[in-house]
């Protein structure tokens, strides 16, 4: 039976490939177009995800070798250098950048993939294959959702990658939330997900958390999983909602949305 860590690297290596496929497909006007992700046109997004690679892959080979994990000064520099490229070059850039990241995972025998632990930097402590992965697997498929979504308003995250960042939003919600912006009101809501079916509680209150699902409950959201997911990092605008998402209660899907406003 395959590990967390298994399956994680699998779904980067299927999100890799239907994203270098999606964008050999792009001309130089396409690349320049709107994202998903505010602010940035597409080449943009695929800079990030490039850059992004590159920073990943240092941390993991440090991790390997048994040396230091480059520090923010060499993060300035990778930033900077692909902040300089043009949009055609961040293209191809993030292609070979990212296919490094995803064979160096691959690479990785049973054993390294259960024992190693990598210092990304930014945690208190090194974390073990399967949350490196996963959290690389969470800032890229919502990347390729922001690419993919400029050419299609109804495009999902893939259903490989929800499956495997679902159970994974509640540790996220004190920095993708914000409780403030409702004025102090409160609500505990059913949250009913579909594919995967998922039930619990949100509170809303002082701060936004996830409980069980609540005896006597203020309202109702039920939506896709991947509506949820996209929900919680501020990529549920109304132009990419769903038909299936429905909410009953005291708090809107607007105030909602700004609850949650997005990275």
């Amino acid at each position: 039976m395959s590990s967390i860590a298994d399956q994680t690297i699998s779904a980067l290596r299927g999100g890799h490939d239907a994203l270098v496929a999606f964008v050999g497909k792009l001309g130089q006007e396409d690349l320049v177009r709107p994202s998903g992700a505010s602010d940035w046109q597409v080449s943009q997004v695929l800079s990030h995800l490039g850059s992004g690679a590159e920073i990943n892959l240092a941390a993991l080979r440090a991790a390997k070798s048994g040396g230091a994990t480059p520090g923010g000064d060499f993060n300035k520099s990778v930033w900077a250098r692909w902040d300089a490229m043009s949009p055609a070059e961040q293209a191809a850039g993030f292609v070979e950048s990212n296919q490094r990241l995803v064979e160096e995972y691959e690479a990785l025998d049973p054993t390294t993939r259960a024992q190693l632990r990598i210092d990304l930097g930014f945690l208190p402590e090194p974390v073990d294959v399967a949350t490196s992965a996963r959290m690389r697997l969470s800032e890229f498929a919502l990347h390729q959702w922001d690419v993919e979504v400029g050419f299609d308003p109804s495009a999902t995250v893939s259903a490989e990658a929800v499956a495997l960042l679902l159970d994974n939003v509640g540790a996220m919600l004190a920095w993708t939330s914000r409780a403030d912006v409702l004025g102090g009101r409160q609500a505990h809501l059913t949250v009913r997900l579909e594919e995967p079916s998922r039930l619990f509680g949100l509170r809303l209150g002082e701060r936004v958390e996830l409980t069980d699902a609540p005896e006597r409950p203020d309202g109702e959201l039920v939506a896709p999983a991947e509506a949820w997911l996209r929900l919680t990092v501020g990529r549920l605008g109304a132009q990419y909602t769903p038909e299936a998402v429905r909410l009953t209660g005291p708090v809107s899907l607007d105030e909602l949305r700004s609850v949650f406003p997005g990275f």
